[in-house]
């Protein structure tokens, strides 16, 4: 095995110019990642210079056999964590041969709505905190919880130390630092409250670029959990009962809001959204009404509502915030499993300019 690990590990700079490119591209579902490797004769840094490539959309859901082939177009470039050296990850959306985006291709819409002169000039940032449970491979239940029983009450996992209460902390560490080495603005990291549950946050990112980073970032947790042979689920509401879902909260701002007198564009911007809710809460993820009960820190899904520090809400502005009278705003309703591109894309859209 260690001649293997030798292997896996070859500093190929040693020897070629040459290097390889991970395509990474989102499946049928809208949840399920793919990749496949090529070789390139050097290093690259920008995605425009990489080739378009295919592959086998009826394998995937998102073609049919008779007319199969589909087109990565590369649209962000990462270092490689896993083969390291000049090595690289790209994030890639898909279209038909004739170049139309692909149903699931939700970046292609996103990138219009973030291209537009008032998006633009706004700057919207965007800090992403996705949630995820880690599950035991053959049984699909949490790590760390007895097979087919519970753990003790929700309470001391929280940010939690120690080996009854926090489970699977080295593919949790293993991920923070594969995400920097790619070059993903990842923020931090934290046990949740349900025990085999976790979080990382991705930002500030600017635009589009907060939708490459997140999905690229899924995708390095879902390598490192396919080592470590664990399971990962963005399920909202992985066990039922009196445990806390999973969630993606989005937190945002544009330059109006971080400007003195922001406090008054943030409460506009949450009217607005307040309009949208049931849009929304429809492009927020599959399952979300598990999880937006009000309870366990949500808001009911029918419902609308925002508050300063309130976690029982749609929408919570920080005290920190409110005290500066500018600053940013936090989106509680995203599910874990929404898609990154919709969201952000959609708070923008809702929020600059004005989509009622």
């Amino acid at each position: 095995m260690s001649l293997l690990s030798d292997l896996i590990n070859l500093n190929l700079s040693e020897a070629t110019e040459k290097i390889i490119a991970e395509y990474v591209w989102i499946g049928g579902s809208g949840m399920d990642l793919r990749s496949k490797a090529r070789t390139l004769s050097g290093p690259v840094s920008d995605p425009s210079k990489l080739p378009k490539w295919n592959y086998d959309g009826s394998s995937t859901g998102q073609a049919s056999g008779e007319d199969s082939e589909v087109i990565l177009y590369p649209q962000a470039i990462f270092r490689d964590p896993f083969r390291r050296g000049k090595n690289i990850l790209v994030m890639c959306d898909a279209y038909t041969p004739a170049g139309d985006p692909l149903p699931t291709n939700k970046r292609h819409e996103a990138a219009k709505i973030f291209s537009h002169p008032n998006v633009v000039a706004e700057e919207p940032w965007y800090g992403i905190e996705q949630e995820y449970t880690l599950l035991q491979k053959d049984v699909k239940w949490p790590i760390g919880w007895p097979t087919g029983g519970y753990p003790g009450p929700q309470g001391p996992y929280y940010c939690g130390v120690g080996a009854d209460k926090a489970f699977g902390r080295d593919i949790v560490n293993a991920h923070y630092k594969a995400c920097l080495y790619a070059g993903i603005n990842i923020s931090g990291i934290n046990g949740e409250v349900m025990p085999g549950q976790w979080e990382f946050q991705v930002g500030p990112a600017i635009g589009i670029s907060a939708g490459d980073e997140l999905w690229m970032a899924r995708y390095i947790l879902e390598r490192i959990t396919e080592i470590a042979g664990v399971v990962l689920s963005f399920d909202p509401k992985p066990i039922e009962g009196d445990w806390n879902g999973a969630g993606a909260h989005t937190n945002y701002s544009t330059k109006s809001m971080r400007k003195e007198g922001g406090f008054e564009v943030i409460k506009k911007a949450i009217e607005k959204l307040g309009h949208r809710h049931k849009e929304h809460i429809a492009a927020y993820g599959e399952g979300n009404e598990r999880r937006l009960t009000g309870k366990h820190e949500t808001a009911n899904i029918s419902t609308f509502k925002w508050g300063v520090a309130n976690r029982g809400a749609s929408v919570r502005v920080g005290r920190e915030t409110e005290k500066d009278g500018k600053g940013y705003f936090e989106d509680r309703r995203p599910a874990s499993n929404m898609d990154p591109y919709v969201v952000t894309s959609m708070i923008a859209e809702t929020t600059i300019l004005g989509k009622i």
